[in-house]
């Protein structure tokens, strides 16, 4: 299929009717790791695209950041995850310590891997990003690119930037983080127009503050699990103290700190760090320092504090709009499978991109649902402070092996394919869930299968 016979349309523009193109053109708004995901799978799928970007220049924030077997397969269908595998650290195995550098329990990674077939793989999240971002035509990306309003008709949908540019496409995808400006332009339309659930009103409640960094090189005699092939996830729970340590550190909040902290903006950044930073100076760490020692090797540019918000939006699209959520691996997922609905549309009118959107909406809800339950328990089981969840803690973290890894492995089931590639074979005997096809994609498997048939006929027919 040539790129031409599928074109969509971006402009500058202003509204005008054109003819009804066979894929739309689509918008992403954020170059972070779900819009680059995005990104990457529209330009595998030969749909046209561009990525706005809010930020002149992206910095080099964040930490660790861990990729699970539930998202790694599609880079094995895209042939990247030899490449994608040589930069990245596997995980050996999570453990959790008192301050007193008790062992409280933990989870074995080798046990993991036999069941689902993959490594959970840890990488350094700026080289995760770069990696994503060199797979991305230059010319597609749009740095500076603040969206402040969107308008969305019949005949396509308009952003309007900070710089007073605008731009018209056919779908407009919201990857831009949790305070998303594509979803708070939509969300106020929606409210205006009484349309939007009244849970969708409400503040996102942030339940811990999550400060993060990366050393420079250390000294592996100090530090000899450095000479490990493996990473090691070790949590340190302060005595008396609302902190957890893995460099990242998490700060639980009481109901009283989680309002007052609801008008900050939840992005990464080095401001404001420095009260947080006396406060853990001094936290004992595994190898029997201090994290001091880690925070003097780290570069203070580089140290983010981040509010981490736990909220379920029900509303995910509105005509031609829709909106992807936060955090890495399940941003991934909503691209593949946002990807694959978009794919299928063939033939761009209003109707059937309304459709498509929410059918993706439909096939990643229940999952969503369940990974953000899952990950509210384990964010408690791992940094809760209460008894109740210390209690979960020591129960979890040492409870046998089959039965602690029963929903991870849950988890590990569903892994969102992208429906217009060859799938990846299930080497294991975890049962995967079923996903809906691709119709496009089988039709097309299909009208191959008999071309090739027929010009085997042909060269039959020749040499006889």
């Amino acid at each position: 299929m040539s790129a031409g016979s599928r074109t969509g349309r971006f402009s500058s523009e202003t509204s005008e009717s054109r003819p009804i193109p066979k894929s739309p053109f689509v918008l992403i708004a954020g170059a972070g790791l779900g819009g680059l995901t995005m990104a990457l799978l529209l330009e595998q799928a030969n749909i046209n695209y561009a990525v706005f970007e809010r930020a002149a220049k992206v910095k080099p924030l964040g930490a660790a950041i861990a990729m699970t077997p539930n998202i790694l397969p599609i880079f094995r269908q895209l042939n990247l995850l030899d490449e994608l595998l040589r930069f990245c650290i596997p995980g050996k195995d999570l453990d959790v310590y008192r301050e007193n550098m008790t062992r409280i329990g933990g989870i074995e990674g080798e046990y993991y891997k036999k069941i689902t077939g993959y490594d959970t793989v840890f990488f350094w999240r700026p080289a995760l990003y770069d990696w994503l971002l060199s797979k991305i035509p230059a010319s597609k990306i749009h740095m500076g690119k603040k969206i402040l309003a969107i308008q969305q008709s019949e005949e396509g949908v308009k952003i309007r930037c900070s710089d007073n540019t605008g731009y018209t496409g056919d779908v407009l995808i919201g990857a831009d983080g949790a305070y998303s400006g594509v979803r708070q332009s939509l969300y106020k339309q929606l409210d205006q127009q009484g349309l939007l659930p009244e849970e969708d009103r409400k503040e996102m409640p942030m339940t811990y503050v999550c400060m993060v960094g990366t050393t420079k090189s250390l000294d592996p005699e100090k530090y000899p699990e450095l000479k490990d092939p493996h990473s090691h996830f070790s949590t340190v729970l302060g005595k008396g103290k609302p902190h957890s340590i893995s460099w990242g550190v998490m700060l639980q909040l009481g109901d009283k700190a989680s309002a007052d902290m609801m008008f900050r903006n939840s992005e990464w950044g080095p401001e404001a760090n420095k009260s947080m930073l006396e406060e853990i100076y001094n936290f004992p760490i595994k190898n029997g320092g201090i994290l001091g020692d880690l925070i003097e090797a780290t570069d203070k540019d580089l140290i983010s504090k981040v509010y981490v918000e736990e909220k379920l939006f029900q509303t995910w699209n509105h005509g031609r709009v829709a909106l992807m959520g936060d955090g890495a691996v399940s941003a991934m997922q909503d691209a593949v499978v946002l990807a694959n609905c978009l794919y299928d549309i063939e033939e761009a009118t209003h109707e059937n991109i309304e459709a498509a959107l929410t059918d993706y909406r439909a096939q990643r809800i229940g999952h969503v649902t369940v990974q953000v339950n899952m990950s509210k328990m384990m964010g408690k089981a791992m940094f809760g402070q209460k008894w109740t969840e210390r209690l979960m803690r020591n129960i979890m973290y040492n409870m046998p092996k089959w039965l602690q890894s029963k929903a991870h492995l849950q988890a590990a089931a569903y892994r969102p394919n992208i429906a217009f590639l060859p799938p990846v074979p299930n080497t294991t005997n975890l049962k995967l869930e079923p996903q809906k096809p691709s119709k496009r994609y089988m039709r097309e498997q299909a009208e191959r299968a008999k071309v090739a048939s027929m010009v085997s006929m042909v060269s039959s027919t020749v040499v006889i």
